[in-house]
């Protein structure tokens, strides 16, 4: 007698989970008919010029107060791929396309050579780089913080040193990051 009760409520329990999971298989499936989702079509096709593009960040002086502030640029990643350092270095010796920006880097300045040691980046310059204002302790450091925010963007990049016709200068004397100034 105690083994028939024990029967039957285990087949009803049995028959509850069933009819249950029946339910609960239906509503799930229901809801996701339901919910229908959409595959996003672009307006245009994507080409392959557009595909080999980045933004890269250079920081400039704004005209109004003479603070540093990024510009973004779109630039071909080839561009970047072999000497990313050199690249980034000319773009801001060359200025900012910004009109409310101006250009940090003495005219005439060149870049002579880089290498990175570690996560330091030796930046040689042309003796030009020294034709800054340097009465204008702000604008020594505009310069400094222009190439170190610069560059320390590229991941194997967190300081910098600054070398004159290869050699070191009194002016930048020591690595810079981010921290620095």
């Amino acid at each position: 007698m105690k083994d028939k009760k024990v029967f039957i409520i285990f087949g009803v329990l049995l028959i509850i989970i069933l009819v249950g999971g029946y339910f609960g298989i239906s509503f799930v499936k229901k809801r996701k008919v339901e919910t229908n989702i959409t595959e996003f079509t672009p307006e245009e096709e994507i080409s392959q010029e557009q595909l080999r593009k980045t933004i890269v960040s250079l920081y400039f002086a704004s005209k109004e107060n003479n603070n540093l502030c990024p510009e973004a640029r779109l630039i071909d990643i080839k561009e970047i791929l072999n000497t990313p350092y050199e690249r980034l270095v000319n773009l801001l010796i060359e200025g900012p396309k910004n009109e409310k920006n101006k250009k940090i880097i003495p005219e005439n300045t060149k870049l002579l050579k880089t290498y990175i040691e570690g996560d330091c980046l030796t930046l040689d310059f042309s003796s030009e780089f020294l034709n800054f204002n340097k009465e204008d302790e702000k604008e020594k450091n505009n310069l400094i913080n222009s190439l170190v925010n610069t560059l320390t963007e590229l991941t194997e990049v967190n300081k910098i040193k600054i070398l004159i016709n290869g050699e070191t200068n009194e002016e930048f004397r020591g690595e810079f990051d981010r921290k620095t100034l």
